[in-house]
């Protein structure tokens, strides 16, 4: 088996692995801390949950491509949360710096991590197909010569 066909097997399974990292986070946080925050603790838990849930599925097999989107989106919506609260606020809710540490940093390297995966991902995934696909010749005419 060659590298080329390792490579999709290997990013589906570290996507998975990082995706389920990030939920394994925000689930810590939600029965440590957040649970008892409005708002904020049931999105911490449906974030957690629906990380959990897309890597299993990651790791079920090669999915399509909204299946790769749906785990981009998750992890995006984290990252989106993460700035928010740390400049705007969520629903109120304020947090400043890398805190509470060390979830904060493990949080953003994961997600971060998992954007980075999905995109070489989708990348391979990408160009397998275009070099799978035979090049399309159009027959040239001979001309009868009189």
């Amino acid at each position: 088996m060659n590298a080329r066909r390792l490579l999709a097997p290997t990013l589906r399974s570290a996507s998975a692995v990082t995706l389920a990292a990030g939920g394994y986070i925000h689930a810590q946080l939600y029965v440590d801390e957040y649970r008892f925050i409005h708002i904020i603790g049931p999105l911490f838990l449906l974030q957690a949950s629906a990380s959990f849930a897309l890597a299993v599925l990651l790791l079920m097999g090669t999915p399509p491509l909204l299946l790769r989107a749906a785990a981009a989106g998750v992890t995006l919506g984290a990252l989106a949360g993460f700035t928010a609260s740390r400049t705007v606020g969520v629903f109120g809710f304020t947090e400043h710096g890398l805190q509470p540490a060390p979830q904060a940093l493990l949080s953003l390297l994961t997600e971060t991590g998992t954007l980075l995966l999905l995109s070489v991902w989708q990348v391979t995934v990408t160009r397998q197909h275009r070099a799978a696909r035979t090049p399309v010749r159009t027959p040239i005419r001979e001309r009868a010569t009189n």
